[in-house]
């Protein structure tokens, strides 16, 4: 999810620690959760700042090594231990160190349910896991956890019972979704009756959804508002020929290959030489794609130059 999101629900979880007569008996102990739930709500996604090596190296080590197995447990060690030592609270590490793993456990499942998927399973394995369940905002949840913030911080209200409901709601509201979700495959599934790989994507809407179906020979995009299925745009498979071929060792093209799970490649002659442009279908929106890598190759097809990233302002959807 979203950064503003994560750091919401991570204050949230303070207040739910607050089950813990541990953490409602002692004040420097409940500060100490809210520092550690906070960082460990966002720990997950200080791989960002790869940003700085270049767009190639984020995909291809956003949402990994930071979010697998043995960070669930790494993070809330490096967070709890500092905390302990600033409030004198090696009495109750055991308390802070669990509340930091739920935090962290917590960002890894979230953004597991939404599209752009995470790696949650190394070291075991490099597969992107994606459920399509929930968009990177959902305001629903959003709203739901900054009213119940105002409750707790402003008005006073109990926290324990205050984000126990809060959190039901919150995880019925995930069941929803995915029942939702589900259903929409099923009208999918039934609308194209083609042998292939369905997707079905959600926005920021409750009923408007967006699909993505690969077949044999082609990829069909578009939408579905409420029960309405809307076919937007058809993408033929291309034949990899030797023009092609000819990008895949660009770093660019390797990163997005790790990453990109609906691919479409496309090829055509300019005026210097030749354009390959290598997509992800699961990122399109209308009849754009939006996500992937441009390589632009001379004549005797020797890479020029290469672009990965978005095709699209940043206000513009799809938003993952």
């Amino acid at each position: 999810m979203d950064t503003a999101s994560h750091l919401v629900l991570g204050a949230t979880l303070a207040g739910l620690a607050y089950i813990e007569p541990a953490v409602a008996s002692e004040a420097s102990l409940a500060q100490a959760v809210l520092i550690g739930t906070l960082i460990g709500s966002h720990a997950p996604d200080f791989d960002a700042v790869l940003r700085v090596r270049g767009f190639a190296s984020y995909i291809q080590y956003h949402r990994g090594l930071t979010h697998s197995i043995p960070a669930l447990f790494i993070w809330p060690a490096i967070i709890s231990l500092p905390l302990c030592i600033a409030f004198h609270l090696f009495p109750y590490w055991h308390v802070l160190y669990m509340w930091i793993f739920i935090a962290v456990a917590f960002h890894v499942f979230l953004d597991t349910l939404n599209c752009y998927g995470v790696q949650s399973a190394r070291p075991f394995s490099k597969h992107w896991v994606h459920l399509d369940i929930l968009s990177i905002f959902e305001p629903f949840l959003f709203v739901l956890h900054g009213a119940g913030l105002v409750l707790w911080l402003l008005y006073e209200y109990d926290p324990a019972p205050l984000f126990l409901w809060i959190y039901a709601l919150t995880f019925g509201y995930i069941i929803l979704r995915a029942w939702q979700h589900q259903v929409r495959v099923c009208r999918i599934v039934n609308e194209f009756n083609v042998s292939g790989v369905y997707h079905v994507i959600p926005g920021f809407h409750l009923f408007h959804w967006r699909f993505v179906v690969e077949a044999d020979d082609c990829f069909y995009t578009g939408k579905i508002v409420y029960s309405k299925v809307v076919l937007e745009a058809v993408y033929p498979k291309e034949e990899r020929n030797t023009i092609i071929q000819a990008t895949m060792g660009v770093d660019g093209v390797r990163a997005f290959l790790g990453f990109a799970q609906r691919i479409h490649v496309t090829c055509k002659v300019v005026k210097n030489g030749y354009e390959v442009s290598w997509s992800d279908v699961r990122f399109s929106h209308g009849r754009k794609l939006s996500f992937g890598v441009d390589v632009c190759l001379d004549r005797e097809m020797k890479v020029v130059s290469h672009r990965i990233g978005w095709r699209k302002k940043a206000w513009d959807p799809p938003f993952v």
